[in-house]
């Protein structure tokens, strides 16, 4: 029995653990990648306040005035997300 707990233990917490991450794909636009901005922020127990984490607010951080990639994604922990958004161009 103790090791049937332990077993759906292990297996509750790597399930748990193997979804924290979420990555998405980007996208591609006809502009030369030179330089590179990201925006990103953490939000503590789901209330977000003040969260800008747009492409602009991307461009703006590399100095980019032609986007040429876009990557965004969510990376979650126990009590805590970060929203980011990473751009490419020139």
């Amino acid at each position: 029995m103790k090791k049937l707990v332990l077993i759906s233990k292990v297996l509750v917490l790597s399930l748990v653990m193997a979804s924290c991450t979420r990555v998405y794909p980007g996208m591609v636009t006809t502009a030369a990648s030179v330089k590179e901005g990201i925006a990103k922020k953490k939000v503590w127990f789901g209330i977000a306040m003040n969260v800008d984490v747009s492409l602009a607010t991307a461009a703006k951080n590399g100095g980019i005035t032609k986007i040429a990639t876009v990557d965004y994604g969510v990376k979650g922990g126990l009590f805590s997300k970060t929203y980011f958004v990473k751009v490419t161009g020139e």
